[in-house]
């Protein structure tokens, strides 16, 4: 356990301090490209236009014998991009792969002055963070890197989510975790091959009755728990919450559905995987305009967050007042980095 009083020193000489508090933020979408090609990596200027984070993906869905080309190939794409406002991520391999080490060697020593986070796959407790930590903090003190760069974790095993309250509150650096549903699933047994989402045998029924008939059925959500308690860690810990893959592209109501419970239960944002999952993730990310035209009538009904009102027949109070400001403030975020918005939300 790391005393208070240490918790925000740098952990190497010449390594710089880290953050009080993480940056705020736009990341609706989280948008995966495979830098080993080089078609993908030509998109990269005209991405960085759409989406609000770019990563660079070096570990699942990178073939074993195409890993170093994609570390090079995200190092290439880094150089020769200005990404502005928007983030770059990039995913390296696992801790207990043969590339984990190479990767952030060769990644922090090349371009560690523009990377804004590291997402670490397969996370199973604070120990894997405090590596991590300290071998950045060594390589940003070699490199002169005068930024700290950030740590997102992905909870896909039962040991993670065991872990997780741990995990969030394990470093200073720590931006957020995501779901990893497909490894999570592979971890607890799980009965899908689905990656994300839910499963039509996953549900519940009616009670029966003489002479009913079929019995109307509901389809239940996988991965609420799971989400739950990841948003629960990182609010009480202060970073974000994010939904993973959703893996079937073909299926864009379900995409959405399922990003869409994660964003109500406290998510931020939800990885794109597909082009066509970059536009869902802006709709279901960025709050409701009805939401927000009538948040903002609370608060301007409650300036001090006081008292009470009635406002179309319902009672609203300090409790909705605080809500009412958590879809304010966000779309306020939103409309900062996206001008329609902006003028749709009236800010």
């Amino acid at each position: 356990m790391k005393l208070p009083n240490q918790f925000y020193r740098p952990l190497a000489i010449g390594a710089p301090a880290p953050l009080r508090e993480p940056p705020v933020k736009v990341e609706r979408m989280i948008h995966f490209v495979p830098p080993h090609l080089e078609k993908f990596r030509a998109k990269v200027p005209e991405l960085v236009k759409q989406v609000d984070v770019v990563l660079g993906n070096l570990e699942d869905a990178i073939p074993a014998d195409a890993k170093e080309a994609a570390r090079a190939g995200f190092i290439e794409l880094a150089k020769a991009t200005d990404f502005g406002s928007t983030g770059l991520w990039t995913r390296m391999n696992a801790l207990n792969s043969p590339w984990a080490l190479d990767d952030m060697i060769e990644i922090v020593g090349e371009v560690g002055s523009k990377l804004d986070v590291v997402m670490l796959p397969k996370v199973e407790g604070p120990w894997d963070i405090a590596y991590l930590d300290q071998l950045l903090a060594q390589l940003e003190a070699r490199h002169s890197v005068t930024k700290p760069i950030l740590i997102h974790a992905i909870l896909e095993t039962a040991e993670g989510v065991k872990n997780v309250d741990a995990i969030a509150s394990a470093s200073p650096r720590m931006h957020g975790i995501s779901l990893g549903p497909a490894d999570l699933a592979a971890s607890r047994a799980m009965k899908t091959t689905r990656v994300g989402g839910g499963h039509p045998d996953y549900k519940v029924i009616a009670d029966a009755e003489p002479g009913q008939g079929l019995r109307a059925s509901f389809q239940q959500d996988l991965w609420h728990y799971t989400i739950a308690k990841m948003v629960d860690a990182c609010a009480s810990a202060g970073i974000k919450a994010f939904y993973g893959p959703f893996g079937d592209f073909s299926d864009a109501p379900a995409c959405e559905a399922q990003f869409r419970n994660a964003f109500l239960l406290g998510c931020a944002g939800a990885w794109s995987l597909h082009p066509s999952q970059i536009a869902i993730a802006k709709k279901v990310f960025s709050p409701d305009p009805q939401e927000v035209a009538f948040a903002k009538r609370v608060l301007d009904a409650m300036p001090d967050g006081t008292g009470a009102v009635m406002i179309d027949g319902r009672m609203q109070d300090d409790a909705t007042w605080k809500q009412c400001k958590v879809v304010v403030d966000l779309a306020k975020q939103v409309a900062a980095k996206d001008a329609d918005l902006a003028r749709i939300y009236g800010f």
